[in-house]
């Protein structure tokens, strides 16, 4: 069946519809929820907190060929709303125990492209995951950030500058 008309039916209130929808997309769900996590677990928590949302909220969506950029807005919400939890835990560790993970993370490339979107101010490091980790279009970063299309290449160019700056490279 369509998804278009899948949604159509979870609007109405079949549930099982949306189900069907959400398993459609679930490695595109689940990739974007690993960019913002950055490991799995923390990944597949934040995706049953999306689940439930969008089964209690399904019949607020107004324009069903909204759904991907409503349903991955709220999985970007989410997402952060958990970053900030671990945020806190995260400035109750000692700076000794911090030091040695961070020496073992310099290992792999993923972990260091990581440390360096971390020195970007966040709406930039968050364009560039959604753009190049997720291979998204500028009108689907803007619908789901909720910004200008030109906002959206302005902080693209300026986090990508910095970027490089941060690793060594020119940038043209």
């Amino acid at each position: 069946m369509e998804e278009l008309e899948l949604i159509k039916r979870a609007i109405s209130g079949d549930k099982d519809a949306l189900v069907r929808v959400i398993t459609l997309r679930k490695e595109e769900y689940y990739r974007l929820a690993y960019v913002y996590m950055k490991n799995s677990h923390d990944a597949m928590d934040v995706l049953e907190d999306v689940i439930v949302i969008l089964y209690e909220n399904i019949n607020k969506l107004k324009k069903v060929e909204s759904f991907s950029s409503w349903s991955k807005t709220i999985l970007v919400n989410c997402c952060k709303k958990q970053l900030k939890k671990k945020e806190r835990l995260v400035l109750k560790e000692t700076v000794e125990g911090k030091q040695e993970r961070e020496d073992i993370d310099r290992v792999t490339e993923e972990v260091v492209i990581n440390r360096a979107l971390e020195k970007l101010k966040p709406k930039h490091s968050e364009v560039i995951k959604l753009r190049y980790f997720m291979d998204m279009e500028y009108k689907c970063i803007a619908r789901v950030l909720r910004i200008p299309e030109g906002t959206v290449k302005s902080r693209l160019a300026i986090g990508m500058r910095k970027l490089k700056e941060i690793l060594g490279g020119d940038y043209k």
